[in-house]
């Protein structure tokens, strides 16, 4: 049989997502990606469905830079309840213990927070996509079947402290951002914080504010069906370039010769080029990729991009 052959349009580039709450972030990437009349496109690290905010979506040839974004850092803006246990360390799931948090106070917080900065490490909750002999984590424990996990190291860069309150329903609210590594769960974070402060805790809210470079410039699904109804030049304004999601990248400049080589899948020599890593590749006036320093101080291309005729 011959394989499928895409439908949709070839669109490259970058959509700042603001996920809504409710759905998961392969429901709504589908969703984006019938908008745009896309033929391919992927985003950049899930999201649970109880949370909001900044889910990059991949278009096209920028799906090629899609492994750097779920790499890179990210900062979460959080309210945790605490005294109150769930079995998926958020809203969602079953209250499993209760405890009276009313005596916690701004100093407690203050006081265990800066133990968490720095690199630490984190047992990966039940409720996570990891796998365990090839099965989803949260499909066993949706089976009421608990593994043991191994803690893995992770960084939090900074945790800022906003507020500590009683609603209206006397539950006691912390709110938190948080700045950390890829693989870090906010989830068991919180869960670890209220812990050192002999209580216990789950998400209530949670939203991710930066990814890598991008911080801010975040399109709704409702501001994307308005711009589809202008027309597919309308909706391919709204992303970013390519090359934008490796921006903090050091960059070089190729002449001519240099850039027909390295396009043919060849290293080539760059003057004044970084001696080691990978940086973002140019030719007079286009990104062309990704490439990487070998040891002999060449530049060996890794992720090129097709030049649109």
């Amino acid at each position: 049989m011959g394989r499928r052959k895409n439908k949709g349009r070839n669109v490259s580039g970058v959509l700042l997502l603001d996920k809504p709450q409710g759905c998961s972030s392969n429901h709504i990437l589908q969703k984006v990606k019938r908008l745009f009349g896309a033929a391919k496109a992927g985003h950049t690290g899930s999201l649970d469905p109880l949370a909001t905010g900044m889910l990059p979506v991949c278009f096209g040839e920028a799906t090629k830079i899609s492994a750097f974004l779920l790499d890179s850092d990210k900062t979460y803006h959080l309210k945790c309840q605490l005294g109150v246990c769930t079995s998926t360390g958020d809203a969602e799931g079953e209250v499993i213990e209760t405890m009276d948090a009313s005596s916690i106070s701004e100093q407690d917080v203050a006081a265990v927070l800066p133990e968490f900065i720095g690199d630490i490490e984190q047992v990966p909750p039940m409720y996570s996509a990891l796998k365990h002999n090839g099965e989803r984590l949260y499909k066993l424990a949706r089976q009421g079947i608990e593994v043991e996990r191994k803690s893995r190291p992770v960084t939090i860069y900074d945790i800022d402290f906003i507020d500590l309150s009683t609603d209206e329903q006397g539950r006691v609210i912390l709110e938190l951002k948080v700045s950390c590594s890829k693989g870090t769960y906010v989830r068991t974070l919180v869960e670890d914080i209220a812990k050192k402060l002999d209580s216990c805790s789950h998400i209530t809210e949670l939203r991710r504010l930066i990814v890598g470079p991008y911080d801010g410039d975040m399109m709704t699904i409702e501001q994307l069906t308005e711009l589809a109804e202008q027309g597919e030049e309308a909706l391919d304004a709204s992303l970013q370039p390519i090359d934008s999601g490796v921006a903090d990248w050091p960059d070089v400049h190729l002449s001519a010769d240099a850039a027909f080589y390295v396009q043919q899948g060849q290293p080539v020599m760059v003057p004044q080029a970084p001696t080691h890593g990978w940086v973002r590749i140019y030719d007079q006036s286009h990104f062309l990729g990704l490439g990487e320093i070998q040891d002999d101080g060449m530049i060996a291309p890794r992720r090129m991009i097709k030049q649109c005729a």
